[in-house]
């Protein structure tokens, strides 16, 4: 994404895949997801529509698996959505980086191989600016992997901080506990590691509602990035167009 291009603050309504559908996990659990519709490119469409320039995808099989499951879809997803979107779920070799970037994906995110494999990561960083995202994912203040299947030992700030210096774009902090549970987002551990670290950070996980938006949009100075929402959109707890609109006044 060119400098130019990119807001103060950023709101990326989530897309998450489970078997080619539009679903939304309960604290990442794969047994608690609720469908929201069979047509992702649809979905994406909608988001454009009401004013989204950037998408946040997961393939959440393609997570636990390793590899991706959901291709088919994302690729209908990328060439749907005139914007932004950016990828995870399962990326954890340079062939399936470099294969998603040819597909039009503006920004890929590294979640299982940041921890197991970071001179990979440091390397695609290196080779790819501004393209690549490290998923920091924490359950209980430790990094989770795997689909967030396995708790690591790993502290997440740690783990953060393995990365400063190597060219990431930004880090992508999501507390799993809160994750699909509408229970509001974790703005203090947030901001901490926004704080703690001079990579800029995304918040995701817990989204309630409007007042979300607001309060971590006052710490885009403290270098949080931009929100990951979801469920609070699909559930009608948030509306699109008005979190654009508070992260217009940042």
């Amino acid at each position: 994404m060119a400098a130019t291009d990119v807001p103060n603050f950023i709101v990326f309504p989530a897309i998450d895949l489970k078997g080619g559908q539009v679903v939304r996990l309960a604290e990442g659990d794969m047994d608690r997801a609720t469908v929201y519709g069979d047509d992702p490119a649809a979905q994406a469409v909608l988001f454009a529509d009401q004013g989204a320039r950037f998408l946040h995808v997961v393939d959440l099989d393609g997570s636990f698996a390793g590899k991706a499951v959901n291709a088919e879809a994302v690729e209908g997803i990328v060439k749907a959505f005139p914007g932004h979107v950016q990828l995870g779920g399962g990326i954890r070799n340079r062939e399936s980086v470099e294969r998603w970037f040819d597909l039009g994906v503006a920004r890929i995110v590294i979640g299982t191989a940041a921890l197991k494999d970071p001179e990979f990561v440091k390397a695609v960083a290196k080779d790819f600016p501004g393209g690549i995202v490290v998923a920091v994912d924490a359950r209980d203040g430790f990094v989770a992997t795997d689909g967030w299947a396995e708790k690591s030992d790993m502290e997440v700030i740690d783990l953060a901080r393995r990365f400063e210096d190597a060219g990431v774009a930004s880090l992508l902090f999501t507390d799993v506990g809160r994750d699909g549970m509408l229970k509001g987002c974790n703005v203090d551990a947030t901001v901490n590691l926004a704080r703690a670290t001079d990579i800029p950070v995304i918040a995701s996980g817990g989204v309630a509602g409007i007042s979300d938006i607001r309060v971590l949009s006052l710490h885009a100075q403290d270098g949080i990035e931009g929100v990951i929402t979801g469920r609070a959109l699909y559930d009608g707890r948030l509306d699109l167009k008005d979190a654009l609109a508070v992260a217009a006044l940042v």
